[in-house]
């Protein structure tokens, strides 16, 4: 069986102690089994990049710069490869685990221009013969821990704008799906990345516990639930970090009336049922105005729904999505899926049952659908992460916009309408971090920032963008006084005696 151990100072290093199983998703086999790190093998790691970031970061801006660039070349070349390895340890289709790739590798593509986002401020003459001038520097040591649905981007979202600014980086992925960010760290090397800047460190709370109490690290961040998330956040800011933790989600999309009702179904089920419903920015409320509009677009999505295609990702590039990442997150959603139909609400697709020929010790859970459901129940309040999705009628558009702003969670949020100045109010008065309008996955592209409000981040700064270069750097302040007076210039006779 393939073990799996860390990457530490530019080559592979096998755990010193406890594993954990990787499953195959698809036939529920374990495949791997991966090393977690303890306590002493963390610190050593820290330490080892501790010692090779001055150097790295003495390197200019322009040159780091390059590795990401080379990085991104690279991404190209192996894409197929990465693709098929995150599939296999995930469960996501090929075409979703390339999307995974994309948009990590778009980061790294707006980290190419570190030189322009590093640069300082000067003032002259601030003051008699005094100039000031700030400067971007590294905070040191940084730290990513990253969840398992997104093996690639967000371990690529973290740490390419940590290196770039000159920092060195801790990466803990996910231990359910660990092979993916290792090929990342091979690649970095390849690129030029110096060994021991980049240690990807593999474990559990263990890890994460000593990355939180580590007096090197100077910052962390953080993707997975609130509970985590607020957990670290509490304990990494009380040992004086800098951190930013994003957690759970409840997405709503309000749709209208006056909506292309057919385009919002078709954006529903992409949005509600794309990566077996494991994203945090997936569409899992839909939130129709008005009876009307309700039956109208339950209607239309039941044979949408029920036509989908779930399946391994083997199967080819036409199958939906795939199972879910492992047989607890099955249970926990068919234990969810039981307490909404205990709880009254309608279950118009029922994807209990479902079974897939050859695989049936697979994780895969079909397709469900719930019409009338209310805020107070179980379905509604927790964040499922499965291929659920969940109707709640409103009667009024300030209704539906009421549901998103009074709900815990304020990740995304989209509205489905034709009338511009419902979708302007909308996005005025929500209070979401990221809003959709006709657009069911509001994700921003890399040069803009990623971030949601309210019990689904922690932190001031968001993910990638400008946010992320104020984040891995610190900035210092120079003011300066040279003595200033008349020089009597050239000479441009020859010289005689007195």
């Amino acid at each position: 069986m393939q073990q799996i151990g860390h990457w530490i100072n530019g080559k592979h290093v096998a755990g010193a102690g406890r594993t954990a199983d990787v499953w195959n998703p698809a036939t529920g086999e374990v495949q791997a089994q991966v090393a977690l790190a303890s306590k002493a093998e963390l610190d050593q790691a820290v330490a080892d990049a501790a010692a090779a970031q001055p150097a790295w970061a003495a390197m200019n801006p322009q040159r780091r710069a390059r590795v990401m660039m080379k990085f991104v070349d690279l991404l190209h070349r192996d894409m197929d490869k990465l693709a098929e390895a995150l599939s296999r340890e995930h469960g996501k289709t090929i075409p979703d685990a390339k999307g995974d790739v994309q948009r990590g590798l778009e980061v790294v593509e707006f980290c190419i221009g570190a030189p322009h986002h590093l640069k300082g401020e000067f003032t002259d003459s601030a003051g008699p013969g005094i100039d000031m001038y700030s400067m971007r520097q590294p905070i040191g040591v940084a730290a990513g821990i990253t969840p398992f649905n997104f093996p690639a981007m967000i371990p690529m979202w973290k740490m390419a704008p940590a290196l770039v600014c000159g920092n060195a980086f801790i990466l803990k992925p996910s231990e359910r799906d660990p092979s993916v960010p290792m090929m990342l760290a091979e690649l970095l090397q390849e690129a030029g990345l110096p060994d021991g800047v980049l240690q990807v460190i593999n474990g559990d709370k263990e890890s994460v516990d000593a990355i939180l109490d580590n007096d090197t690290i100077s910052g962390i961040g953080f993707v997975g639930s609130t509970p985590i998330a607020e957990y670290i956040y509490s304990r990494g800011c009380a040992n004086g970090k800098r951190v930013q933790c994003f957690g759970g989600a409840k997405n709503h999309m309000i749709i209208m009336p006056d909506a292309d009702l057919d385009q919002a179904a078709d954006a529903l089920v992409g949005a509600g049922y794309g990566a077996a419903g494991e994203r945090c920015m997936a569409i899992s409320v839909a939130v129709p105005v008005g009876e009307e509009t309700a039956d109208r677009l339950i209607e239309k999505l039941v044979p949408k729904i029920e036509a989908l295609k779930v399946g391994p990702y083997t199967s080819g590039d036409d199958v939906d999505y795939g199972p879910v990442v492992t047989p607890m997150a099955k249970e926990n959603i068919l234990r969810l899926v039981q307490t909404g139909v205990d709880q009254g609400a309608e279950l118009v697709v029922d994807g209990r049952d479902f079974s897939l020929q050859g695989y049936e010790d697979g994780f895969f859970v079909g397709p469900h659908l719930f019409d009338r459901v209310t805020p107070d129940m179980d379905i509604y309040q927790q964040e499922i992460f499965g291929p659920v999705l969940s109707t709640v009628r409103a009667g009024s558009y300030e209704e539906a916009l009421k549901l998103a702003m009074d709900n815990q969670y304020g990740n995304g949020t989209a509205i489905f309408t034709r009338d511009g100045d419902a979708a302007r109010d909308f996005a005025a008065r929500v209070n979401v971090g990221m809003v959709g309008i006709n657009v069911p996955i509001p994700v921003p592209l890399a040069y803009h920032t990623f971030g949601g409000w309210k019990k689904s981040a922690f932190g001031d700064l968001n993910q990638h963008g400008p946010d992320a270069f104020r984040f891995y750097t610190k900035t210092k302040t120079v003011t300066s006084r040279w003595p200033s007076g008349i020089k009597e210039g050239g000479e441009f006779t020859i010289p005689v005696m007195d």
